[in-house]
């Protein structure tokens, strides 16, 4: 049975960075970044463009396409409001797959701070830095995690996994021990 696995979290907890090595050791799995997809359309730094809102529904019909072929998902995203989690579970569901839901998790103040150290300088990092700053900052990304932890209270099913900065390996182990069938080939 595919599986949609959501990776969710605040920005910079290393949900891109799991993402991309999950799919690398798991040939066939679509990598649905949502962020990566933004440059596909212009004006995407505009934000009168609601680019975000555009592709969220892009990157359903794409879940529910990949997964209809019988290849899994991993879909790195922050997504803080349930029925915008309800909807990719709805994609997995109605496609015979299965949808896993694993939040990355620092406490508050490690992860703004995680924030603060990426080192991504694609036109995407520095434009969401930015947006970032255009919110409030630091008292943004804090309303983002406490979003987070309200949207994972009413997901019971929602499977945290700690976070440690630089652990990327065992971060990585820890996540698929919390995946259901998985095995660290790696013994962790």
């Amino acid at each position: 049975m595919p599986r949609l696995l959501h990776l969710n979290g605040p920005p910079g907890i290393g949900k891109s960075t799991l993402a991309a090595l999950y799919t690398h050791r798991h040939p066939g799995t679509l990598n649905l970044d949502i962020d990566t997809l933004h440059q596909l359309v212009g004006g995407w730094r505009d934000p009168a463009n609601h680019t975000h809102e555009v592709l969220r529904p892009v990157a359903l019909s794409m879940a529910a396409t990949h997964l209809r072929g019988g290849r899994d998902v991993v879909l790195p995203q922050f997504l803080g409001r349930r029925a915008a989690i309800e909807a990719f579970e709805q994609a997995a569901v109605g496609e015979g797959a299965e949808f896993v839901e694993v939040v990355l998790l620092d406490d508050r103040a490690g992860s703004l701070e995680r924030f603060d150290r990426r080192e991504d300088d694609s036109p995407w990092g520095r434009h969401n830095r930015r947006l970032v700053a255009d919110q409030g900052g630091p008292r943004f990304l804090a309303e983002m995690y406490d979003l987070l932890l309200e949207a994972v209270e009413h997901r019971p099913r929602a499977v945290v996994v700690r976070s440690e900065y630089g652990a990327v390996e065992e971060t990585y182990a820890a996540l698929l021990r919390a995946l259901p069938g998985e095995v660290d080939p790696r013994g962790r």
